[in-house]
């Protein structure tokens, strides 16, 4: 089902699905030859949502290689893409804790387990943004699971179209501290000029010393939109045939949008880039080859860190 204004998803639907698909990849990449994640709570979360594409993805009960071939990136690409990017963003708190940070913001937090499994400076609040309903099941699932926040864990249960910034003031950011914000896997989801919203409310909380890390959309001008859908709705009958039901092109939000790079440095950030190809081959992976058709790949997407 195409988005609307005032959308709303659990995990197993919608956008909330592609955490899940994170999540699984996630938990492939922690049980791979030659990890460079670790995250021991992706496959339970995974199995706790209860979809059987994604529990038998996870439990060994299909094979991997059968899925994406021809249709955008494989599984093990992805899988390689969600490893170098939770290694980005791992290694990002965990500079911001060495520079004295004791504030974290985790924008759309999904089924991201940081607060459970980083070694996270003592002092360190580690603040949860996410819907009502994705806040409450990963709590508990992890509770019952016997799992403990590693730092002092505070959710904020808000849809990021709605006050999140009051609300994350009332749960006790203090925006005159320095603080680290991720925005991982986000920005695709949100419109153009949600995007840049967004940008300007962190760094409205931001005080001197904060840091961000961000998963930057290429700016795409002269996309062929309806190319791409098609594109889109081939990978989502593609996985349909394989028991995965979702439509990726009904979840993202194509067209020109703002390069996070430059509009972070045009207010009052100063940043460095890297794309997913150089991360990948940083972490000793393959990098993703260009689409044949000129179209964006996972190769492209830029990861910034910015400093306040």
């Amino acid at each position: 089902m195409a988005r609307t204004d005032n959308d709303t998803w659990d995990l197993a639907s919608s956008v909330g699905a592609t955490a899940t698909l994170v999540a699984a990849a996630r938990a492939l990449a922690t049980n791979s030859e030659d990890p460079i994640i670790d995250d021991p709570f992706a496959a339970p979360l995974v199995r706790a949502v209860g979809v059987e594409f994604f529990t038998k993805l996870v439990d060994g009960a299909t094979d991997p290689a059968q899925f994406g071939a021809g249709y955008g990136p494989t599984m093990s690409q992805l899988t390689n893409g969600m490893a170098a990017r939770t290694r980005f963003f791992d290694d990002f708190f965990r500079d911001a804790g060495k520079a004295g940070i004791r504030q974290a913001v985790i924008l759309a937090a999904g089924l991201d387990s940081r607060a459970y499994r980083l070694v996270w400076p003592a002092g360190t609040v580690v603040y949860e943004i996410d819907q009502p309903d994705v806040i409450e099941f990963k709590s508990k699932t992890l509770s019952d699971l016997g799992a403990a926040p590693t730092t002092q864990r505070r959710t904020v249960a808000i849809d990021l179209r709605d006050d999140w910034p009051a609300a994350l003031r009332a749960a006790g950011l203090d925006p005159t501290k320095p603080t680290a914000w991720i925005a991982e896997g986000l920005f695709g989801y949100l419109p153009p000029e949600a995007q840049d919203r967004l940008l300007d409310q962190i760094s409205e909380l931001s005080a001197p010393g904060s840091r961000m890390g961000a998963e930057g959309v290429p700016a795409t001008p002269d996309l062929d939109e309806d190319a791409v859908r098609e594109r889109m709705k081939a990978a989502s009958e593609h996985w349909r045939d394989q028991g995965f039901e979702l439509d990726f092109s009904d979840l993202v939000y194509l067209g020109d949008r703002a390069d996070v790079d430059a509009y972070l440095q045009g207010h009052g950030w100063q940043t460095t880039a890297a794309t997913s190809n150089e991360l990948l081959v940083r972490n000793g992976l393959p990098a993703v080859e260009a689409d044949p058709n000129g179209q964006p790949s996972m190769g492209e997407v830029n990861y910034v860190t910015a400093l306040r």
